[in-house]
């Protein structure tokens, strides 16, 4: 429920969640089920993070806890480089793709190509959109994956200069591809819940530099093309 209240002071109606063995995203979402949309992460515990890759029984855990509860995603799962080429990873692929979940993968430019040539009916949300890949390259991507690929935003570096404006590349990425993003709070530690507030003011203070459609699109119109309406209630 805290959780729950600090979403609502800050003005978030929805949110896409994920836990390190599931069983807080499930909380959430009993707590909160208009509130939490649940992704499906493939670790039973943190320190999975590095070995969910090359493990077979990641496949079985997932598909268990499928046939328990509906997901949106599978993620944020951390992948690198040919780390990403396994046998495993591929499957995981597959396994999206045939149950219609999105790919949140926090990634590389290496990896997200892999993953890419996995399936390509594959559909990702690049977590922090590749942190500091360039804006020029992002296009390319964007480009080359249409209705495949949105960047989360969280952590993106370059975006607003110190005082809070947007840089030019920056704002012309997003009011060009204004389609393609997603706003992300990544509250991976305690401290981000108490900051919860200040991330959703620096968001809201550039996007208001932004014309309205396209700020509203980034804000919550793609979430809502991508994961559906908040429920009734």
């Amino acid at each position: 429920k805290e959780v729950v209240e600090i979403l609502k002071k800050a003005g978030v109606k929805r949110a896409m969640v994920s836990s390190s063995n599931n069983e807080g995203t499930k909380m959430l979402q009993d707590a909160a089920p208009g509130v939490i949309v649940p992704e499906l992460r493939p670790y039973r515990s943190r320190g999975e993070l590095g070995t969910w890759a090359k493990d077979p029984t990641v496949l079985p855990f997932l598909e268990d806890l499928l046939g328990k509860r509906k997901y949106v995603a599978i993620g944020e799962f951390h992948i690198y480089g040919k780390a990403a080429a396994s046998d495993w990873v591929k499957k995981t692929v597959d396994f999206a793709v045939e149950h219609n979940l999105y790919l949140h993968a926090h990634c590389d430019e290496e990896a997200l190509l892999i993953l890419f040539g996995h399936n390509p009916k594959a559909r990702i949300i690049w977590a922090h959109t590749g942190f500091t890949v360039p804006p020029a390259r992002l296009a390319e991507l964007f480009d080359q994956h249409k209705d495949a690929l949105w960047g989360e935003l969280s952590y993106r570096s370059g975006i607003a200069k110190r005082d809070g404006k947007l840089s030019a590349e920056w704002r012309d990425m997003l009011e060009r591809y204004s389609d393609r993003f997603l706003l992300g709070s990544d509250t991976w530690i305690n401290q981000r819940w108490f900051s919860y507030d200040t991330i959703f003011k620096e968001y809201r203070g550039w996007l208001a530099q932004l014309p309205a459609e396209q700020a509203r699109r980034i804000a919550n119109g793609n979430a809502v093309r991508l994961f559906g309406p908040r429920p009734p209630g």
